[in-house]
């Protein structure tokens, strides 16, 4: 079985997502004139718009998104890339991240437009759009399924178990002590409290966290980075001449620096694949284009400066050469080489806080798409108490099987997505219109479902 769905999980991957998730972002990039380049401005302004309401930020949304967008993934998946494919996988890496992020901006502009109102806050996403734009409750039904498995059980369990593997530098051989289970049980209590206290105190923890942990692992990667300043051209060079290589592109294919580049940068960042929407359905803002555009700063935060962070950390260092680690143990060797042990400790707390912040964005999404399916507040409890569960299993397991199982269910939640909004996309590029038409008149950029000839929203009438 573990064979079998490995194998799957590849050509899944491989050969199918790839292409529909860059292909699906050339198709926006192209449709929305090159937005995320042109509006790039206009997409740091509206992340600090202030809301009027009690639902949460545009700065909260973007930061929950970015919370479960930024994971151990960012580290270790880096790493490994550059490890696996050369340093060319970094070029193409940020290549699909300006691409991806107008597939960010499509799908959460419509989550915007389709998005409810549940008690004070909003919940919407992919499932929503589904229903209301494409008339079609049960794929968004099967799209909220895959959503939960993948994020509340799959993810979640392994965000948890990254949590006490980092810890395996202070506690040799981890797996037989007592570590996982006290480390279990305290994520346990956390995360009961957080995911029965609500959306606004995830979205309020989220915007605390968030930009902490990020500016602590890109502050160490400018130490690095200033510490060898005059290896960087050698470095840049090093990554334009790899992923140009005409053997590292096509040479054994799913192991190329251009697949590896553009594997790593579409599922680091997730753009196109279904989850930030259900994030930035829950912003309160004026106009949908303008969540939309916040979104794009979220991908950036997560290709262009965290996972570069780790590109510099592992390429100026050379510690990746001599191939005596992988992923974390990688990241920890290299800074360790510049800054001794203490480094180490550093990593530790950055994994630690990655992880546990995504935690917390993947229950957010989960949640929103539970409520899609049902408002029983009996089997909302319950799922509470299940997602908090398989959080402490996590800590104390790694089950391969359970980790293909939820990239295969990822896969499916991708797939029902990139087709919807490629079906949707025209709305989108429509209310871009017409924030660009209002901006351009030098007033009030509001919106209303009439506007672009929409009469099948519920809170833009």
């Amino acid at each position: 079985m573990e064979q079998f769905l490995t194998k799957f999980d590849d050509i899944l991957y491989t050969w199918c997502l790839i292409y529909l998730l860059a292909g699906a972002g050339i198709f926006f990039t192209v449709r929305t004139k090159f937005a995320q380049i042109r509006l790039l401005k206009d997409s740091v302004k509206w992340m600090f718009e202030k809301k009027d309401g009690k639902g949460i930020s545009s700065f909260q949304a973007l930061m929950v998104a970015t919370a479960s967008r930024v994971g151990t993934g960012n580290m270790a998946g880096v790493a490994t890339a550059i490890l696996l494919g050369g340093p060319g996988a970094a070029f193409w890496m940020w290549i699909m991240a300006i691409i991806g992020s107008s597939s960010a901006f499509v799908e959460s502009t419509l989550a915007q437009i389709y998005k409810r109102k549940e008690g004070d806050t909003f919940k919407g996403g992919p499932a929503y759009y589904i229903e209301r734009a494409l008339h079609s409750r049960v794929l968004g039904i099967l799209f909220a399924i895959s959503l939960i498995a993948t994020f509340a059980f799959g993810f979640n369990g392994l965000q948890a178990y990254n949590i006490v593997s980092a810890l395996d530098y202070y506690f040799p051989n981890i797996s037989s002590t007592r570590v996982p289970l006290i480390v279990g049980a305290i994520l346990f209590g956390l995360v009961m409290f957080l995911f029965f206290a609500g959306t606004e105190k995830i979205g309020w923890l989220s915007s605390v966290l968030v930009p902490i942990m990020s500016g602590l692992y890109i502050l160490m990667a400018l130490l690095v980075i200033i510490m060898n300043f005059g290896k960087i051209p050698e470095a840049l060079s090093l990554i334009i001449k790899s992923a140009f290589d005409f053997k590292a592109i096509f040479g054994g294919m799913a192991g190329s620096c251009m697949v590896l580049g553009i594997k790593r940068g579409l599922f680091s960042n997730e753009a196109g694949m279904g989850s930030a929407p259900n994030a930035s359905a829950s912003a309160e803002v004026s106009h949908p284009a303008k969540q939309g555009l916040a979104q794009i700063v979220s991908v950036y935060i997560d290709t262009l400066m965290i996972c570069s962070a780790t590109v510099f950390i592992v390429l100026l260092t050379g510690q990746y050469q001599n191939g005596a680690a992988d992923g974390i143990p990688l990241i920890q060797q290299s800074v360790s080489s510049q800054f001794g042990t203490f480094a180490i400790h550093i990593v530790t707390i950055s994994v630690c806080l990655f992880a546990f912040t995504s935690i917390l964005g993947n229950f957010f999404y989960a949640e929103a798409n539970i409520l899609f399916i049902t408002k029983n507040k009996a089997v909302m409890i319950i799922f509470k108490i299940l997602a908090a569960v398989m959080v402490f299993v996590g800590a104390n397991n790694n089950i391969t099987v359970a980790w293909s199982l939820a990239d295969i269910t990822m896969g499916i939640e991708a797939i029902i997505n990139i087709i919807a909004i490629t079906i949707l996309s025209n709305i989108a590029v429509k209310a871009l219109k017409d924030y660009e038409k209002k901006k351009k008149s030098g007033g009030e950029i509001t919106f209303r479902e009439s506007d672009i000839g929409l009469s099948n929203t519920d809170v833009w009438k």
